[in-house]
């Protein structure tokens, strides 16, 4: 058993004992020991929190933006310094295997280098002589304080990748409220900006409960919130926040499809599936939990697809040669089986049974298996809600057509992938697909950060996307500013002017 750490709360610079008498037990996955008590912040600690970020807005965002993505350049180095330290960090606290927390450390990195773009994304626009003698320009300006509400799987990139570095770089600061399970690395890494040369209260970071979480919804001074979660809350922020004045970027949960077509190759198709599905114990937004295959090759699929799951080795995040770590905590891991056995209830066929792996040494661990459910049929809510662990679904279809049209009918549309060699149908398929993110033969299809991410459906609420020029535009408002001089003439004939806006 190691140093079991009390968590503070990050304001203006400083970290702060809570004066809460709530906390939350955190725990390493892999032992199931816990390491770590979190704290329920007060509605006063968060207020203060909105304060800090409140006061450092007028400096902050009259800092040029050239000189605030010199500090971002910074942060990126110190990110690559202390790669080690923080890959362990989100292995330690999440459980993703050592290659899978290493990328989710990469991608905060990513997120920072496309914040380091500002200077060029957040220019304007301008006409001279819109009407004779006047010019118009147009400007991005920062909002104010934003606040993001961070879920457990993604410790580094979803805080420091997705809502921080564009936030900032735009001139506005932030309160995070970071996930009570997996709080560890974004705190780590405020401290990085730090460290950077980021003035105090430009970033901070609370844990607190649903209920203290509501203030961010309709408080005065939060201009806007981006949140990464479930659809049931995503929908509650998007409503509230709304009706508030707020802009909200809701990125929400997913059930994504993968259609695979009789012509695809077998071994490298099963392959790409296995690391779309398994990968991150299935706990990624951007999973592949169904494979909707023509039956003309079905059987052989599913084999082969159960032979490489088998092939996977199930072991301690931090041992890097583990394919499949666990998942976040034991509460999460009931949840998943209670998944299966609703599968099963409910009449898919299981090909593999991930329910009773242990790991020598880590048995207290929070292990599960990779498991598939075969003869997935429509209505089986096993295949229609997202189950959020290594679990995956087939359902057999008897054409294309069938295919896309079951897949359309979820109500989740964050991405969609097709495996085929036949360029028709893959053009058909992008161009009808529901999926906001598409792949083909690409199992999963995150563009990098100069996209956005672009969910659909009931996997995104808002007018706005995180990352790309989606983000800059969600983080900024136009001003658009309309000039005329008076020449010398005018002003000795003392004549005035005015333009009613016509052309």
């Amino acid at each position: 058993m190691g140093e079991i750490k009390t968590l503070g709360y990050y304001v203006n610079g400083e970290w702060k004992k809570s004066s809460t008498e709530h906390y939350t037990d955190a725990f390493d996955p892999s032992t199931g020991e816990v390491i770590a008590k979190v704290p329920c912040c007060t509605a006063a600690e968060v207020e203060e929190a909105i304060a800090s970020a409140k006061k450092a807005f007028p400096s902050w965002s009259a800092t040029p933006v050239k000189k605030r993505v010199q500090i971002l350049y910074r942060v990126r180095e110190l990110l690559y310094e202390h790669m080690e330290e923080l890959t362990m960090s989100v292995a330690k606290e999440n459980g993703k295997a050592w290659s899978e927390a290493e990328g989710d450390v990469l991608k905060a990195v990513e997120g920072t280098e496309q914040a380091i773009s500002a200077p060029s994304l957040m220019m304007g626009e301008s006409l001279m002589d819109a009407s004779k003698g006047f010019d118009t320009v147009s400007y991005r300006e920062p909002l104010g304080v934003f606040a993001g509400i961070v879920p457990f799987n993604f410790p580094a990139m979803i805080p420091m990748g997705w809502m921080t570095p564009i936030c900032i770089a735009c001139g506005n600061t932030i309160v995070i409220k970071a996930a009570t399970f997996t709080p560890q690395t974004c705190m780590r890494i405020a401290d990085i900006y730090k460290e950077a040369g980021l003035p105090d209260g430009v970033i901070n970071i609370v844990t607190c409960s649903r209920n203290e979480a509501e203030i961010f919804l309709s408080h005065p001074d939060i201009k806007g919130i981006t949140f990464v979660g479930s659809t049931s809350v995503g929908k509650h922020i998007y409503s509230q926040a709304a009706a508030s004045g707020k802009r909200v970027q809701a990125l929400c949960e997913a059930k994504n499809h993968a259609l695979v077509l009789e012509d695809a190759p077998i071994e490298r198709t099963a392959a790409g599936i296995i690391n779309a599905s398994f990968g991150c114990a299935g706990e990624r937004c951007m999973a592949l939990p169904v494979v909707v295959v023509q039956e003309s090759i079905a059987d052989e699929l599913v084999a082969a697809i159960v032979k490489k799951a088998k092939e996977l080795k199930v072991g301690p995040a931090y041992d890097k040669t583990t394919g499949l770590g666990p998942v976040v905590n034991a509460k999460h891991r009931e949840s998943v089986v209670k998944w299966i056995e609703k599968g099963i209830e409910e009449g898919a066929e299981i090909v593999l049974d991930g329910r009773n792996v242990t790991v020598e040494g880590f048995e207290n661990g929070f292990y599960l298996g990779p498991t598939i459910l075969d003869h997935v049929k429509p209505g089986m809510t096993v295949g229609d809600r997202e189950i959020f662990g290594p679990v995956l679904c087939i359902k057999r279809v008897k054409n294309f057509e069938e295919g896309l049209a079951l897949m359309n009918a979820n109500p989740f549309a964050n991405g969609s992938v097709i495996f085929t060699q036949n360029g028709h149908y893959a053009r058909e398929f992008v161009r009808y697909t529901d999926g906001g993110m598409v792949g083909v033969n690409v199992g999963i299809p995150v563009p990098i950060g100069m996209f956005p991410f672009n969910g659909h459906k009931q996997s995104f609420f808002g007018d706005l996307h995180t990352l790309g020029k989606d983000g800059y535009r969600f983080y900024t408002e136009r001003k658009v500013v309309t000039t005329r001089w008076f020449d010398e003439e005018e002003k000795k004939a003392k004549t005035v002017s005015t333009w009613d806006g016509t052309i």
